[in-house]
C-alpha cells in the first residue's frame, strides 16, 4: 500500500500541471455550465427563430406554435432527475421551469386579448393567413385582395363613425385591439413591402385598397383608446397619464413569481420604515448645513449647485473617477480593465427626457440634460434635477459597479441564463448606493442631502407605484407625492410617473430597486457580516452567478440547494409583528 501511494505522489510531482490543469478546468466549466446549460440555450434558440417567423405578437399561429414549444420544453425538463443535478444544476431546473411557466401564461393572456379584440377587428384572420402566404412567397390573387380589402376598409369606416356612440368599449378591451390592430398594420405592411414593385399584377391593384386601410386602421385604434379612456370613470385624473392598474390579485402573482415573500402592504410599510431612516438623516444633514429642520431649503441649495450648461459630462467624469478609486481603495470588486476602458457617453434627447429625466445607463451612460430647443422652465428643472449631489448616487449605479458591470460579467459568466428579474438588475445597483453610503463615500452634507434624495424617491416608488396598481391612487397622486414628499421638480416627478406607468415597464419594475436591494443588504450580512466570505469574495461571485432572482442567488452561495417544489419563503426585511 505504502509503495502504491508513494508512487502516486511521485506521479503528482512528476506531472503537477496535470492536476493543477483539472482542477483549472473544472473551475473554468464550473464558472459557465449546469447540467442544463445546453437544453436552456436550445430553448432560447428555439425561441428565437420562432420569434423572428411568426413576428406577430397576437397572431393565433403564434401563440399555438410557441404553446407547442413550451410543452416540448416542459417535457424535456421531466427527463432531469432533480435529486442527482448539482445545486447550480437545481437552480437552473427551478428557474427555467418558472420560466416556462411565465412563457405559457403569458401566451394564455394573449390569447384571451386577441379573442376579445377579434370581436372588433373581424378581419384580422384574414390578414393574418395572407401574411402567412407571405411569407413562402406565394404569388397573392391581386384583383380578390384588393376586392377584399376595400370591404375592409368599408368595415373600419363604420366602425371609426360609431365610435363616439360606443359605451361599452372599456380600457382592455381598447388597449387588446390596439395591440391587434398595430399587428394587423405590421402584417400588411410586411405584405405591401414583399410585392409592391415586384409583382406587377399587385402593384396594379393593391396601392390604393393597401394605403386606405393601413390610414384608416391609425385612425382607429387612437379613436378606440380615446373612447376606451372616456368610458373608463375617473381614468384621466388631470395628468394626462393613462396606464392599466392590475389590481391586487395580480400584484400577488407577480410577487410569487418574483420569489418576493412579503404583501403589497407589507411592502409599502418597508418603505415607510426606511423612508423614516431617511428622514432623520435628511434632518442631521440640513442642521449641519445652517437650515435647521427645514430640510427642503437644504435640498433647494443643493439643487442650485448645477453646473454651467455644457460642463454635465465633465462633471459626469469626475464622479465616475472618484467612485471607481473609492472601490479599488476599499478592494470591494474585482474591476475587469476592459470594463474600465470601454463605458462611454451619449446625450438623452428632449422627447426621451419627457420619459427619462435621470440618467440612463450601461455600457453607454444616457446623460439627461438640456439642449437649446427646452424652455427655459425645462432647462432649469433638467439642470437643477441632475445636479452634482444627486448625480453622485446615480454614476456609480449606471456604470461600475452598477450596470456596466453587471451588463460586462453577465455576457461572461453562465451566459446562458436568461432567468431576467429587476430585482436583481435594479436591485444590485441600489444595493451599491447604500454600501458606498456605509463606507463613507459622500464627503459631507450636500453629498448625504444628494444620496439621500435617491433613497427617498426609491421609498416612493414602492408607495406610489403599489398604492396605484392597488387602485387607492391616481397619477396626479403619485405626482404629487413625488414633489411633495421627496422634494421633486415638478416636471422631473410627472417624467417619472408617467415611465413608470406608460414607459413600458413591468408593475414591480419600480418596487424592485430598493427591495431587490435591501435583499443584496440581507445577504451581504449573512455572508460578510458572519465572517464566511469578504466583502470582495461577495460581490465577484454575485456577479460569477448572472441574474436571477436573489433568494434563488441565496441557496447558491450559502450552498443550501433548493427542492424541486422550491418556493419563496425568505423574510430578509424584519417587520414589527402584527
Amino acid at each position: 500500500m505504502k509503495k502504491i501511494i508513494c508512487l502516486a505522489f511521485a506521479w503528482l510531482y512528476v506531472f503537477p500541471g496535470l492536476v493543477f490543469s483539472q482542477v483549472n478546468t473544472n473551475k473554468e466549466i464550473s464558472l459557465q455550465a449546469t447540467e442544463l446549460t445546453n437544453t436552456i440555450i436550445q430553448y432560447r434558440e428555439d425561441r428565437g427563430s420562432l420569434d423572428r417567423f411568426y413576428f406577430l405578437e397576437s397572431s393565433p399561429e403564434r401563440i399555438t406554435r410557441l404553446k407547442e414549444l413550451d410543452n416540448q420544453y416542459s417535457r424535456k425538463l421531466d427527463q432531469f432527475s432533480f435529486d442527482q443535478l448539482s445545486d447550480e444544476g437545481k437552480v437552473d431546473f427551478i428557474l427555467f421551469r418558472k420560466n416556462i411557466q411565465d412563457d405559457q401564461f403569458r401566451l394564455t393572456e394573449d390569447e384571451k386579448n386577441t379573442r376579445l379584440a377579434s370581436k372588433y377587428l373581424s378581419f384580422s384572420d384574414a390578414v393574418f393567413a395572407a401574411e402567412k402566404d407571405r411569407r413562402r412567397g406565394l404569388a397573392p390573387d391581386a384583383p380578390n385582395l384588393a376586392k377584399t380589402m376595400n370591404g375592409w376598409a368599408v368595415q373600419l369606416k363604420a366602425a371609426i363613425k360609431n365610435l363616439d356612440n360606443d359605451k361599452q368599449i372599456d380600457l382592455n378591451s381598447a388597449f387588446a385591439t390596439e395591440k391587434l390592430s398595430n399587428d394587423l398594420s405590421m402584417a400588411l405592411k410586411s405584405i405591401h413591402d414583399f410585392y409592391n414593385g415586384y409583382d406587377p399584377q399587385y402593384s396594379w391593384w393593391m396601392e390604393t385598397p393597401y394605403r386606405s386601410v393601413d390610414s384608416l386602421l391609425k385612425i382607429y385604434r387612437q379613436n378606440l383608446v380615446k373612447q376606451g379612456r372616456k368610458n373608463a370613470v375617473g381614468a384621466d385624473d388631470g395628468s394626462g397619464i393613462i396606464g392599466r392598474p392590475i389590481g391586487k390579485a395580480e400584484v400577488l402573482r407577480q410577487l410569487k413569481q418574483e420569489y418576493i415573500a412579503y404583501s403589497p402592504e407589507e411592502l409599502i410599510a418597508i418603505a415607510e420604515k426606511e423612508f423614516a431612516w431617511c428622514d432623520k438623516e435628511m434632518l442631521k444633514a440640513s442642521n449641519e448645513m445652517g437650515f435647521g429642520n427645514d430640510w427642503k431649503k437644504a435640498l433647494e441649495k443643493v439643487k442650485n449647485t448645477y453646473v454651467p450648461a455644457g460642463k454635465q459630462p465633465e462633471m459626469i467624469l469626475d464622479l465616475y473617477n472618484q467612485s471607481v478609486d473609492f472601490l479599488k481603495k476599499n478592494d470591494l470588486v474585482t474591476i475587469p480593465p476592459i470594463a474600465e476602458e470601454t463605458w462611454r457617453m451619449s446625450m438623452m434627447s428632449p422627447e426621451r427626457q419627457l420619459v427619462n429625466p435621470f440618467f440612463l445607463g450601461g455600457e453607454e451612460i444616457i446623460i439627461s440634460y438640456p439642449t437649446n430647443s427646452m424652455s427655459e422652465e425645462d432647462k432649469l428643472m433638467s439642470m437643477r434635477g441632475n445636479n452634482p449631489h444627486f448625480s453622485r448616487a446615480t454614476v456609480h449605479h449606471e456604470l461600475i459597479a452598477g450596470h456596466h458591470l453587471q451588463m460586462f460579467m453577465n455576457s461572461r459568466n453562465h451566459a446562458y441564463r436568461n432567468f431576467g428579474t429587476p430585482f436583481w438588475i435594479e436591485g444590485w445597483a441600489l444595493y451599491w448606493e447604500m454600501i458606498l453610503w456605509d463606507k463613507g463615500f459622500p464627503r459631507g452634507p450636500e453629498d448625504r442631502i444628494g444620496m439621500l434624495f435617491w433613497r427617498m424617491h426609491r421609498c416612493a416608488r414602492i408607495i406610489f407605484s403599489l398604492n396605484y396598481h392597488l387602485g387607492k391612487w391616481t397619477p396626479q397622486q403619485c405626482i404629487d407625492f413625488l414633489v411633495n414628499r421627496v422634494g421633486h421638480e415638478r416636471a422631473n416627478a410627472e417624467g417619472e410617473v408617467r415611465r413608470s406607468f406608460t414607459g413600458g415597464y413591468g408593475p414591480l419594475y419600480q418596487v424592485a430597486y430598493l427591495v431587490g436591494g435591501l435583499q443584496f443588504y440581507a445577504l451581504n450580512k449573512e455572508l460578510v457580516g458572519t465572517g464566511k466570505m469578504t466583502a470582495k469574495q461577495f460581490h465577484d461571485a454575485v456577479l460569477q452567478e448572472n441574474e436571477m432572482p436573489v433568494e434563488l442567488l441565496r441557496t447558491i452561495l450559502l450552498q443550501k440547494p433548493p427542492n424541486i417544489d422550491f418556493t419563496t419563503k425568505w423574510r430578509f426585511y424584519p417587520l414589527p409583528a402584527k
